[in-house]
């Protein structure tokens, strides 16, 4: 009797971690994970699960809380478990692995016509792999400047815009003007510096993965690769001008410094304006700057968020219809204006609330047509080679540990090997 009741007891909490499912009343119930975090997001977001539940009473969505640090192991560990959320939120980078290993659902015939043509072509490149689409991309963050803008106003510096952005040499020529005397005309978060690196290299026509005629992806240091991480390293050591203690931090570790006159500018994400007009002291003057162009423009690259479906989900279409109300042009401006980031659709980009000078939103609308999916986007393996080699190599070379041509034969030589596990 213990034994079957036992049994019981598991079968039911196994039941209740299921992906997806149907109740005795015949409703279906989807599980939706979200990463949102900041205060805004979280409420835009679970609002909308509300509004959906009030109008789809056969179709219940219930709001689960997850976490960005955590969110691949995690959901690695679902899905080889049978245990996937119905619905996940995640962001572009991340889900090559997923899509070529069968445990995200291809959105190619789920999708509404709406949606398809609302978001341009090289948003939906960030989530294609191979002949599938395998998220949905929402909302992207491109990379700017935050800067004092009484000490740039003081200094007589010409002051970029997205017309007239800086160009990397004229960058670091004016961080070097801005600095002395125990000041910085720049401080680099770089705790993590691998997506700023390559993302902003795509300015300068960087690339690095490069992907054969068989299909396979090798990494190659050149030229145009160099000269982001070479401004970066040249303003921290030779020129003074970058200050070298934050190079290890992350970006919130760096408002403080800003906010107290150590640093003139900060390159940040541009949602961390939600931070800084919250706690930036009363009558500090701050303002959103593009951040530099090279040959290739302003163009830069980035990961959206994405909204996708667990292939073990048992009610896709009905998961397809959630995703479609979720980014409804209307609710799409609710989620960006939540988490301060810009939305990939073209309706909501357009919204009088996104198009604002007032904290920046203008500059950051300006720049929605220069970004392009990051150069990992389709890179299987990229996880581990962004962790084992080039994260540790990165951060040596800027901290003066090594130099370039060491930075170079570990990202290649050293990326290569971990690359080629997964092109097998």
């Amino acid at each position: 009797m213990r034994a079957r009741l036992l049994s019981l007891v598991l079968l039911l909490l196994l039941a209740g971690c299921s992906s997806g499912g149907t109740r005795d009343d015949g409703r279906i119930i989807l599980r939706f994970q979200s990463l949102a975090w900041q205060e805004e997001s979280v409420e835009a977001n679970k609002e909308l699960v509300k509004e959906w539940n009030a109008t789809h009473p056969g179709v219940r969505v219930e709001y689960v809380q997850g976490n960005w640090d955590s969110v691949h192991d995690q959901l690695l560990t679902a899905f080889e478990g049978g245990e996937a959320p119905d619905i996940i939120h995640d962001a572009s980078d991340d889900l090559a692995d997923f899509a070529y290993g069968g445990y995200l659902a291809d959105l190619t015939d789920l999708l509404p016509a709406r949606l398809k043509s609302d978001i341009p072509r090289r948003s939906w490149e960030t989530t294609t792999f191979g002949d599938g689409v395998y998220g949905v991309p929402f909302l992207q963050e491109p990379r700017v400047l935050i800067a004092n803008a009484t000490w740039l106003k003081r200094s007589g510096v010409r002051i970029p815009t997205p017309r007239k952005p800086w160009s990397w040499p004229e960058f670091r020529r004016i961080t070097g003007q801005l600095s002395g005397r125990g000041k910085y005309g720049v401080a680099w978060p770089l705790k993590e510096p691998v997506s700023a690196t390559l993302n902003l290299s795509l300015s300068t026509g960087g690339q690095l993965f490069h992907r054969g005629a068989d299909g396979k992806v090798t990494v190659r240091f050149e030229a145009a690769d160099q000269v982001v991480p070479r401004t970066i390293h040249a303003q921290a050591g030779a020129d003074r001008s970058a200050s070298p203690t934050t190079l290890g931090s992350g970006g919130s570790d760096t408002l403080p410094g800003f906010f107290g006159g150590r640093y003139a500018m900060v390159p940040l994400g541009f949602s961390y304006r939600q931070q800084i007009a919250q706690q930036a002291p009363k009558g500090f003057a701050w303002q959103v700057l593009p951040a530099p162009a090279g040959a290739a423009g302003l163009t830069q690259g980035v990961s959206p968020q994405t909204l996708s479906v667990a292939q073990d989900c048992p009610h896709k279409k009905e998961a397809a219809a959630f995703i479609d109300f979720m980014l409804r042009p209307r609710n799409m401006v609710r989620l960006a204006l939540g988490d301060w980031m810009l939305p990939t659709g073209g309706r909501a980009l357009n919204h009088p609330a996104l198009r604002t000078p007032e904290h920046g939103w203008a500059t950051g609308t300006a720049l929605a047509a220069h970004l392009r999916p990051a150069p990992a986007q389709t890179v299987r393996g990229y996880p581990e080679w962004k962790d084992k080699v080039a994260t540790p190599a990165l951060q040596e070379y800027y901290s003066g540990a090594i130099g370039i041509r060491e930075l170079r034969t570990r990202l290649e030589e050293d990326g290569n090997l971990v690359l080629a596990r997964y092109q097998r």
